[in-house]
């Protein structure tokens, strides 16, 4: 017989919870012998890329078709198996058993809800046996620099009720020399930026979307853009070297029959390319994520061009956190950086293989939470451990977004002296 060791995983199990969104999804609980407990919780998208890793759910009437039993029994039935007696400090090892059951090349088998649970519970649990927080044992000690949070305080898109086209409206606290002072900055910003709106447009202005960010009454870009501006200005901070502006457009969500709609009016992807650098030269905007559709790959690669050394364009639907994916589209001079979604590809092996790729060539890799969100706090252990810099959590308001930006605020009283906070040097290629 081969002897257990600590490490070696004793039990298993899954359940179904519930996400930010009141819709289900999957909770893995892994144990090891040494008495290490890890918790994995998977997160799920709103606007999704084609290539993205997919979730399993039931159909049915129950909980309208979007509940993950059959996820959960992929866990029990099939994972659990395969993985009980495997040593959970080789977490890279127990994701490849998963990828090798699933043998589909987006997880259609088992589920990425159940292997991302699941790929996050047993490093959990190394990480508990170890008696390490899970940054320090994926990182090593010399993992101690803290991210740049993009606060996504005004919601728009498939995220919010509201007629505005893009996605996300974020705010950079940039200037700050430490985390917990760039979280406060993000705080007040956030606070000023809600009085604003009230005044404005009303009460009902202050109502949140998905990501906790306010989703007020507008339709047109600049507007929310502007808003930024006021607010930031109220609270004290300067426009541009204290507080700078990112958008994430999800502009596959506003692709229709070749043309995108945005501010109402139907614009082509030239015209929409023009857009983006005149609200670059307007307005602090120092990122853009997924400014085109998957289907205008090439206008990623114009737009970067236009926009060198001014913004960074940043991938997510077109690079959904694979490895080959980022090379790719790096190569073909299209994107800045990506974003990095552990579920988006199914296990923390194969994000961090993602990571890797994007150190290796010189590109800005932003870890991010999904708009269904939990109380699960791994991305916040994640952009640290691999010195990420930036980090989406979401505004900083609703439990599950909070939750990230406590543990980091946790993360950084444990490091002590030795935290770093980026700041605008992060931004720079």
């Amino acid at each position: 017989m081969v002897p257990t060791s600590r490490y070696s995983i004793r039990y298993v199990k899954a359940l179904q919870v519930l996400d930010s969104r009141g819709d289900p999804t999957v909770e893995v609980h892994v144990v090891t012998e040494g008495g290490g407990f890890g918790r994995g919780i998977a997160p799920a998208g709103a606007s999704r890329g084609h290539r993205e890793a997919v979730e399993a759910r039931d159909g049915g009437r129950a909980y309208g078709g979007r509940g993950v039993l059959k996820a959960v029994e992929a866990v029990n039935k099939y994972i659990a198996p395969a993985i009980l007696g495997a040593d959970a400090s080789n977490f890279r090892e127990v994701d490849r058993r998963m990828i090798q059951l699933d043998g589909t090349p987006n997880k259609s088998r088992l589920g990425a809800n159940a292997t991302t649970a699941t790929s996050l519970a047993v490093v959990s649990a190394a990480a508990s046996t170890a008696g390490q927080p899970l940054f320090e044992f994926l990182g090593g000690r010399r993992a101690r620099t803290l991210p740049v949070p993009m606060m996504n305080v005004i919601n728009g898109g498939v995220h919010a009720g509201n007629e505005l086209a893009f996605q996300e409206f974020m705010v950079l606290p940039v200037g700050a020399s430490t985390f917990s002072e760039a979280l406060r900055v993000g705080v007040e910003v956030y606070k000023s930026l809600r009085e604003y709106l009230k005044r404005t447009y009303g009460i009902g202005a202050v109502n949140v979307g998905d990501e906790g960010g306010f989703a007020p009454p507008m339709r047109m870009v600049r507007e929310a853009l502007e808003a930024l501006v006021r607010a930031v200005e109220a609270a004290g901070y300067r426009v541009g070297s204290d507080v700078v502006l990112a958008l994430d457009v999800a502009a596959s969500q506003l692709y229709r029959d070749g043309s995108y709609w945005v501010d109402g009016a139907r614009l082509g992807a030239d015209e929409l390319l023009e857009l983006y650098v005149r609200l670059v030269e307007e307005f602090p905007v120092v990122s853009i994520e997924d400014p085109f559709s998957e289907e205008d790959a090439g206008y990623f690669r114009k737009l970067r061009e236009a926009l060198r050394g001014r913004a960074l364009v940043i991938g997510d639907d077109l690079t959904v956190t694979n490895a080959k994916l980022v090379e790719l589209h790096v190569a073909e001079g299209r994107v800045d950086g990506a974003i990095i979604k552990v579920n988006q590809v199914g296990t923390l092996t194969e994000a961090e293989e993602a990571i890797e790729t994007l150190r290796k060539l010189g590109k800005k890799a932003v870890v991010s939470h999904r708009s269904g969100e939990s109380e699960d706090t791994a991305i916040a252990h994640i952009a640290v451990a691999y010195e990420i810099g930036l980090i989406k959590c979401g505004a900083p308001a609703r439990g599950e977004r909070t939750s990230k930006y406590n543990e980091l605020l946790r993360i950084e009283d444990y490091l002590s002296g030795d935290a770093r906070y980026p700041g605008f040097r992060v931004l720079q290629l």
